[in-house]
């Protein structure tokens, strides 16, 4: 599905710092959510991606405001003036994390499609903090809702509660969408790489952010 590519099965160690703090916000939510779902089926997900697509796309008046020389991407620069604006505080390493975590291609800049995974990345560590919500400081009220059941999208699938999902989750969540006919294998494998970008076996939310992206239709450069 979609266009993008993922160049990282040889840098995985860049993004197991951010990883791991996603995994722990995971498994937070994960058990202060105590099982309450919206969704009962991956089907009940995929019925709300012209919902996410339509709120998504208004990513793009943020990026471009933020992609100054107007070049298709936002460097580091222009992305450290985009969270001091946005009132973000990140120290240079947590920058650096997210700039790396989300360059998918290595091409150096965040391009569309990368700056609608940053921004939920973003949303989801400053969740608990004090920090407002960069949903609000966009003026994006909608976006916060869209956000938030995204994250129950994968909560709903991380069937463990580890926060990250692996091969036997997505068994667990097809088999339950169709529980009188067992998902061929080749389903579950295919839809499964789609996710686990860096081929370790497992699958992070920012590789779920990814793969949803790619779903939803969002490439670097679409046009809106």
């Amino acid at each position: 599905m979609g266009s993008m590519l993922c160049h990282c099965g040889g840098s995985q160690n860049k993004y197991k710092r951010l990883d791991a703090k996603l995994e722990k916000k995971m498994i937070e939510f994960k058990r202060s959510s105590s099982g309450n779902t919206n969704f009962k089926s991956i089907d009940s997900i995929i019925m709300r991606f012209p919902q996410f697509k339509e709120s998504l796309k208004n990513i793009r008046v943020v990026f471009e405001r933020y992609d100054e020389d107007c070049n298709g991407a936002i460097d580091r620069e222009e992305l450290k003036k985009c969270l001091e604006e946005l009132q973000l505080h990140f120290t240079n390493e947590e920058v650096e994390d997210l700039f790396h975590s989300c360059d998918i291609d290595d091409s150096q800049g965040i391009q569309y499609n990368e700056f609608i995974v940053l921004l939920c990345l973003i949303y989801l560590l400053t969740k608990s903090s004090s920090t407002p919500h960069i949903t609000s400081k966009m003026g994006s009220p909608e976006l916060k809702k869209t956000f938030d059941t995204i994250v129950e999208a994968f909560l709903f699938l991380d069937k463990n509660g580890n926060g990250k999902l692996n091969k036997n989750d997505m068994i667990k969540a097809l088999n339950e969408t169709y529980p009188w006919e067992r998902s061929p294998s080749h389903v579950t494998t295919t839809r499964f790489r789609e996710m686990d970008w860096d081929r370790n076996g497992n699958v992070s939310f920012r590789e779920f952010l990814f793969a949803l992206v790619n779903w939803l239709g969002f490439d670097s450069d679409e046009e809106i």
